[in-house]
């Protein structure tokens, strides 16, 4: 079940049902399934199938996604661009990748003008919602090609699309996700995210990403995806309430965002079921917040690109066991392991390590990529004895969770002991005035590198870097605690939401030793 069966499936069970809701505009899967088809079919009479790249460059959007299903269609790749990225960024993608073929958005053609002549490759460019630049509008591209599907026999192996990495050194590596690892993504959501009526998924952050994955599983299951273009907190509680919205995917950081909002409140969530979290660690004491405002809903997915979304999962009975919120060390741990797929902490050497001992997570399942594209050292360099190895700092415990520590690049080494970011961000993060936290190591000539917090205040709130200091020191000890805490009017983020800290280090490692990455 792949992004094309997913939507068939939908289609096959609820042809005159809302496939996507854009603002004001509503498509059933029946208009969609006509638009793909067409889609599919002039990009196979252009030549374009098997082994050919199609990119969509565009801000959330109902056509612009159907694009992407069109490129599926046709038995070609999908190289995601994220409207938010720049377009030096954009253009290297596009072009890395391979891809032939460029669908835009009319608001991104500026961009798509700048760096039209970095991609030789790029065969046909087509505006989604009107002629721009010189390009035909998606209407006018297509003129008047069938809407009947033509038969196709896809490879269940073959390359589906190739998902840029965080590229937090260096440009990105493409993750080449075949169509087999897409379908165990699916299978895997919707066994752990059953619904007995079709669902309504909210898909607040970009389609590039996780969010745009997820839409494949609630389409099997006949849902309608609401689609915005903003993940302003207010925008966000105000289609859940009207669209009795039962699914949605966020980072943390947006969910503290809506938390702290002052009418955050007023709002009825009584719809939801299955409210996702992902892409970075929550705190603790924010989790425990929103399974109040929320209800019992909070429910986590970690995982990668390199492995979609779906490595762990911790369930909404698991964050609220018998209607009590469960213990620190569970809300506190990324989950278990899901039904396909295999992990393992292992040590320098590529041996497992034994229960409650640190070490790096490694996947092994059909859910892991195929490698990086056209990049055999990077792809070695991830594998071990057949386990992809994450990057992440982890343990089990004997109950069976996994906890993420850090990131292997983010751990600080501060008079030689090893401290590890996200256990002091969990308690910066604990402060009532906190709203998110980035911690970091940075240079100190008496131990080599101190620990640091810089922080941004919920809205109206104030507090000083002796409190910040002192209430981590309470929960942490000394050597842990933050030596000196900075608080900013924002974090730097990336197109996903993720606090950059390469970004923040940058700062206080400029022309120093230690890598900024």
């Amino acid at each position: 079940m792949d992004a094309i069966s997913a939507f068939e499936k939908g289609l096959a069970n609820h042809p005159d049902r809302a496939c996507f809701i854009f603002g004001d505009q509503s498509w059933t899967y029946q208009e969609v399934g006509r638009l793909i088809n067409r889609i599919a079919n002039k990009l196979n009479a252009c030549g374009y199938q098997d082994g050919v790249q199609g990119a969509v460059l565009s801000p959330n959007d109902a056509i612009a996604f159907t694009c992407v299903f069109g490129i599926l269609k046709a038995g070609m790749t999908w190289v995601p661009l994220n409207a938010k990225n720049t377009p030096d960024n954009n253009r290297y993608l596009c072009d890395a990748f391979d891809a032939q073929v460029l669908f835009y958005h009319s608001s991104m053609a500026a961009t798509v003008q700048d760096i039209r002549d970095g991609l030789p490759k790029v065969e046909i460019f087509v505006c989604v919602d009107q002629p721009m630049n010189g390009d035909p509008s998606l209407e006018n591209w297509l003129g008047d090609v069938s809407d009947i599907a033509a038969p196709a026999q896809q490879d269940p192996h073959s390359l589906s699309m190739i998902l840029p990495t965080g590229g937090t050194t260096g440009m990105p590596k493409g993750a080449m996700l075949s169509r087999h690892s897409i379908a165990v993504f699916c299978r895997t959501v919707v066994e752990l995210c059953p619904h007995d009526e079709p669902p309504v998924y909210l898909a607040a952050a970009p389609l590039t990403h996780a969010a745009g994955l997820i839409c494949f599983p609630i389409m099997a299951q006949g849902g309608t995806t609401v689609i915005t273009t903003s993940p302003d907190p207010l925008n966000l509680m105000q289609l859940i309430a009207r669209h009795r919205v039962t699914d949605l995917f966020l980072p943390p950081t947006v969910i503290y965002m809506m938390l702290a909002h002052p009418q955050v409140s007023q709002f009825d969530y009584s719809s939801l079921r299955y409210f996702l979290y992902g892409a970075a660690p929550m705190s603790v004491a924010k989790l425990k917040e929103a399974i109040t405002v929320f209800g019992p809903v909070m429910t986590q997915f970690f995982g990668q690109s390199e492995a979609p979304c779906t490595c762990t999962h911790l369930s909404p009975a698991e964050h609220i066991p018998n209607g009590v919120p469960a213990s620190d060390s569970v809300l506190s741990s990324c989950g278990k392991a899901t039904p396909y797929v295999e992990l393992a902490i292992l040590d320098g050497g590529g041996n497992p390590v034994p229960d409650g001992e640190r070490g790096e997570l490694a996947v092994r399942s059909d859910l892991v990529m195929m490698g990086y594209y056209k990049n055999p050292e990077a792809t070695a360099a991830a594998t071990v004895n057949g386990w992809h190895l994450t990057g992440d700092i982890a343990f089990k415990d004997a109950d069976g969770y996994y906890h993420l520590v850090d990131r292997m690049k983010d751990m600080i080494i501060t008079g030689g002991f090893n401290v590890f970011s996200t256990e002091v961000e969990q308690a910066m993060l604990s402060h009532p005035a906190v709203q998110d936290c980035a911690v970091i190591g940075v240079p100190d000539d008496k131990w080599g590198e101190a620990v640091k917090a810089v922080v941004q205040l919920r809205g109206g709130q104030t507090t000083t870097e002796a409190t910040l200091i002192d209430h981590a020191k309470a929960l942490l000890g000394s050597v842990k605690a933050p030596k000196t805490v900075e608080i900013w009017d924002d974090l730097p983020r990336s197109t996903v939401g993720k606090v950059l800290k390469r970004d923040i280090r940058s700062k206080f490692w400029e022309n120093r030793d230690r890598a900024i990455n």
